[in-house]
């Protein structure tokens, strides 16, 4: 029954002009639609909801995870904006620069908050 449902990914944020500033200009992202309080964003056939929430932030794991063919392009243009990316002490995992090289299910991964304190994974597979 949910096999052929539509999948969101959602973030929450305390402002979301203050959001889709930065998915704007760090990620180089644009809504493709608006609600009052929530903006919505497709990426390679997947959604990204963005919603107010006083809450934002408060998680301490990855909120979303986006998948790309080459990480260190995606990590250099996100260096040039600005983007500060998070370095986890993780078993299996050798960190080479702001890149942790994965053991286990062979490949690569970066972490970065956006304004709201949302952990943001990228990752790449080998």
């Amino acid at each position: 029954m949910l096999k052929d449902a539509t999948l969101y990914s959602v973030l929450p944020a305390k402002d979301c002009d203050r959001l889709r500033m930065y998915l704007s200009e760090k990620l180089g992202l644009g809504p493709v639609n608006e609600m009052a309080g929530m903006l919505i964003y497709e990426l390679g056939g997947s959604k990204l909801l963005v919603y107010e929430s006083a809450f934002a932030g408060t998680n301490q794991a990855t909120a979303v995870s986006m998948k790309v063919a080459d990480l260190e392009i995606v990590v250099d243009d996100l260096k040039s904006k600005g983007v500060v990316f998070e370095h986890y002490d993780m078993p299996g995992t050798t960190v080479m620069g702001d890149i942790h090289a994965r053991a286990v299910m062979p490949g690569k991964s970066v972490w970065f908050k956006d304004t709201e304190g949302n952990i943001i994974n990228i990752n790449q597979s080998t």
